[in-house]
């Protein structure tokens, strides 16, 4: 890895065509590197998405893209900056996560990964899209472990008196199930017969009450309490 200082890029897209996904405005992206050639390959390739406006800096509003070779607690602590205090959606592209950092990472406020090996323009477009919209996306090997993880953690603490519970209804518990499978809010609408709308409701409500930050930490929580 080179030691060159991290670096955010701005530049404006403007066109159609070619676009991953559907939506009825541009997403604002800021990206940051630890190098200019990852730097410059993630830009190259997001740059060619009309629906994607590449920006300087992170805010609310806005999808933080960060690319990682591995996670240290420098790392973990810029993720932490851009969800919680700049109110930034954050999408991790690594090459590579421990088993002890992978709920650091979700609980961090981060619900899209992308393995770096698999970062082409279309899977990078994919998760910065689902994070702009609030959904988790997981590689699914990845969605498997923490799965593993977090029914390891249940498992540990069940019987342990004094362990708080959720309070999670039934509606909420069924959405959280099929999040977890890796369904999007419309075939999870699809699945339960409820309306998208209905669908963003339950989760909005359940994340807000429960001060979670996004899908993948709801289904984390609700794993970890043993509803799913």
């Amino acid at each position: 890895m080179l030691n060159s200082p991290r670096t955010t890029i701005t530049t404006t897209t403007r066109g159609s065509g070619g676009a991953v996904g559907v939506t009825d405005r541009r997403v604002p992206v800021a990206v940051t590197a630890p190098d200019p050639i990852s730097r410059e390959g993630a830009v190259s390739q997001l740059r060619r998405h009309p629906e994607i406006d590449l920006r300087e800096g992170s805010g609310p509003g806005t999808v933080a893209l960060l690319i990682e070779d591995t996670l240290d607690e420098a790392a973990l602590t810029r993720l932490r900056r851009i969800v919680r205090s700049e109110g930034a959606r954050a999408v991790l592209v690594v090459g590579a996560i421990r088993e002890s950092e992978l709920l650091d990472v979700v609980e961090c406020g981060v619900g899209a990964i992308v393995w770096r090996h698999e970062a082409t323009a279309h899977r990078l477009v994919q998760a910065v899209l689902a994070a702009a919209r609030g959904d988790g996306d997981l590689p699914a090997d990845l969605l498997g472990r923490l799965i593993s993880q977090v029914g390891t953690l249940h498992r540990g603490a069940a019987g342990r008196p004094g362990a708080p519970s959720l309070g999670l209804a039934p509606r909420e518990v069924d959405v959280l199930r099929l999040v977890a499978e890796g369904l999007d809010t419309g075939e999870i609408a699809g699945k339960l017969s409820y309306s998208e709308r209905t669908v963003k409701n339950v989760m909005h409500g359940l994340t807000t009450r429960l001060h979670l930050r996004n899908r993948a930490h709801a289904v984390a929580y609700a794993l970890r309490e043993g509803y799913i």
